[in-house]
């Protein structure tokens, strides 16, 4: 059985990188649907329009971009929405963690267990956000905090771990580090 080892090898990275296409997928999917509900399905407006060009880009296949966006123009019968968190991290890191989905109850509470599971809390609305400044490309942070090498490793762990999540999109920090933003 020579050719079993190599193949076992194969097999195993295939099915890694396949589960990182899917997360990919899923966030385009989702983003789609949520801007083809604002456009009503049609697929000539500039915000559907860029999110579909950003999806292509990550090679997604033309059939789950026109699935998502007959699922956002009312086909699919679920409502997606964007929900923003806040909290505060390691080192007293603000963070931003904006997610679409569509049970806001379910994604709340996975966000809030993995906070809870690293020792932190989620904070209120308003808690972290005037820490930042909205760009039309995120949130990009008024004062960054410098961290010491201990917290800028909790607090990678718990973007890690953060971003497990399916509803997430992208998280925003006030570390500053090159990895203060992540999509």
């Amino acid at each position: 059985m020579s050719g079993h080892n190599k193949w076992s090898k194969i097999k195993h990275k295939k099915a890694a990188t396949d589960a990182v296409k899917s997360r990919v997928f899923s966030k385009h999917s989702a983003l789609i649907a949520m801007e083809s509900r604002n456009a009503k399905g049609d697929v000539n407006s500039p915000g559907l329009a860029a999110v579909i060009e950003r999806a292509k880009k990550d090679s997604m296949p033309k059939d789950n971009i026109d699935r998502a966006v007959a699922k956002g123009a009312g086909a699919g019968g679920e409502s997606l929405q964007e929900v923003i968190f806040e909290a505060f991290g390691p080192g007293g890191v603000g963070i931003i963690i904006t997610a679409v989905t569509d049970n806001n109850n379910r994604t709340s509470q996975e966000i809030r267990h993995t906070f809870t599971k690293a020792g932190y809390q989620l904070g209120t609305p308003g808690t972290a956000m005037w820490a930042f400044g909205k760009t039309a490309e995120g949130y990009i942070p008024q004062s960054p905090v410098e961290l010491s090498e201990d917290d800028g490793e909790k607090l990678a762990e718990l973007i890690e771990a953060i971003e497990e999540q399916g509803d997430v999109q992208d998280i925003y920090t006030t570390a500053d580090t090159p990895d203060s933003a992540s999509e």
